[in-house]
């Protein structure tokens, strides 16, 4: 049985894992510790919450405490990933191991991190951006760099930081020690592993694309009307800590406006949040003082609250490997958790895309999703129908949505049309006889129309006669010639010199 002494650890680092608890290494953690010791660069593809975050930083660590000009850098692509990975060093570095660090993220004050920096630390933790902001300003030194590791590379891709990534290498030394980790290995990850690694080990802890083993996943088939009715039902049924997550900002504000309106605790988190907001709503949640969290994207990597049982999926994502980091929220470290996808017509295409990410080479729906009948109390109270769908059990919505549109903003759907118009036929494109009712009154021009036609009243004569007008004739409009000229003598004239 492998241990952490068996491992050739330090043993002050030995003993700090002793003291938070921490006594057997996770099999990511024994499969690349060794490769990390011996200095080699490492590929690694692991699910979230199996540990890689000990995986790279116990080899760092060694080596910052045998080479004490050392520096460490450590890439992520959020917010909070750095926090949480600055919270996991803080646990293993005790007296015995004086190594300062500095968290350098966007949200924050530069001069808070000037002063971090000031310090001269030996870990230095940062997103891709402000990395490149304290590089601009010369604030940053990553020549003594011989230690990256750039942590979930498969979102950073994502989230477009290629570009970002590139210039940060631009300022590292060339001999150096470089490892990543992601989510999976996809051609992209590759690629970029070809950039920044020298031959490196790969290590694929469990096969791609693949959930935590104690993670129950359901799927609800229904309308986008009917989903806010399914999630109360849903969160009314279920015991503990809940995420439910959106695709966009406004939309994380709205839903949990929309459930602290039905009483339930909740808050939302996405990137508008300053820092502070962010450390927050992550600490409230932490100390179960709000229940449900409702968050973006940005937060399906770097969230670690222990108490997450469940994950729902209000809105699918885009991007079928984030599937995979959205339910990586719960279950954690080996324990069990549960995933529900709300999946409306409009969602169908993004789940076959997670479906043949998830079970490949497999028929659609075939493997371990529960399919849960879509009978839950909609929005106004009423109970959609459920019909047989195409694939086998599995049941829909009969109501097919419009959009996002609630119910209550829909045009009515009587006899009657909108407008005045009557609701009468008509025939040949005459006008219906429910119009216009009496005698019409004759059309008078408006002002600026062109000359107004003179008041009175035409007499029609027998043939032969003209036709004679009673009345006053029009006043008759001077030509331009006639009409008063200025006096331009009393205008100086003037020049240009």
């Amino acid at each position: 049985m492998t241990t952490f002494e068996t491992l050739n650890l330090p043993t002050a680092l030995v003993e700090a894992l002793k003291n938070i608890n921490i006594t057997a290494p996770t099999p990511i953690q024994a499969r690349a510790i060794p490769i990390g010791l011996e200095g080699k660069d490492i590929l690694a593809s692991a699910q979230t919450g199996t540990g890689k975050t000990l995986a790279y930083a116990l080899p760092m660590i060694t080596k910052l405490l045998n080479e004490p000009e050392s520096a460490a850098l450590i890439l992520v692509p959020t917010r909070e990933l750095a926090v949480q990975v600055r919270a996991s060093l803080a646990l293993l570095l005790s007296k015995a191991m004086p190594l300062k660090m500095a968290v350098l993220i966007g949200g924050e004050p530069m001069m808070k991190q000037f002063m971090q920096l000031r310090a001269r630390p030996r870990i230095i933790i940062g997103t891709p951006g402000r990395i490149n902001d304290h590089l601009a300003r010369n604030s940053v030194n990553l020549k003594e760099t011989n230690f990256v590791v750039i942590d979930e590379a498969d979102r950073m891709l994502d989230m477009g930081f290629g570009v970002q990534l590139d210039k940060i290498v631009t300022y590292l030394p060339k001999v150096r020690q470089t490892v990543m980790f992601s989510a999976t290995l996809l051609p992209a990850i590759i690629k970029v592993a070809d950039k920044y690694l020298k031959s490196p080990t790969s290590i694929k802890e469990n096969p791609e694309a693949s959930a935590a083993p104690k993670i129950k996943q359901e799927i609800i088939h229904t309308s986008a009307a009917d989903k806010f009715g399914h999630l109360l039902h849903e969160l009314n049924q279920r015991d503990g800590s809940v995420i439910v997550f959106v695709k966009t900002k406004r939309g994380a504000d709205h839903l949990a406006d929309k459930l602290r309106q039905k009483d339930q605790s909740a808050d939302a988190i996405h990137g508008d949040l300053r820092q502070r907001q962010r450390d927050r709503v992550i600490h409230n949640t932490r100390e179960n003082r709000n229940r449900i969290l409702v968050a973006t994207d940005i937060a399906a990597r770097g969230l670690d609250i222990p108490q997450i049982r469940h994950v729902i999926n209000y809105d699918l994502p885009h991007c079928a490997e984030d599937y995979i980091h959205r339910i990586g929220r719960t279950a954690r470290a080996g324990m069990e958790g549960n995933a529900l996808c709300l999946i409306s017509p409009e969602d169908n295409k993004y789940w076959k895309a997670i479906d043949r990410l998830m079970n490949p080479g497999q028929q659609p729906e075939r493997q371990s999703y529960s399919t849960r009948p879509a009978n839950r109390p909609s929005n106004g109270g009423e109970r959609s129908e459920r019909r047989s769908g195409g694939g086998g059990d599995r049941s829909y919505s009969e109501r097919r949505p419009s959009g996002d549109r609630p119910g209550g903003e829909r045009r009515p759907s009587g006899d009657r049309p909108y407008g005045d118009r009557p609701s009468g036929e008509r025939s040949g494109g005459e006008r219906s006889g429910g119009g216009f009712q009496g005698p019409r009154k004759p059309f008078k021009g408006r002002a600026g129309d062109g000359p107004q036609k003179p008041e009175g009243t035409w007499q029609k004569k027998a043939p032969g006669e003209a036709s004679s007008f009673k009345g006053k004739p029009a006043a008759k409009k001077p030509f331009k010639s006639d009409a008063a000229k200025p006096d331009r003598s009393k205008f100086k004239r003037t020049g240009f010199r």
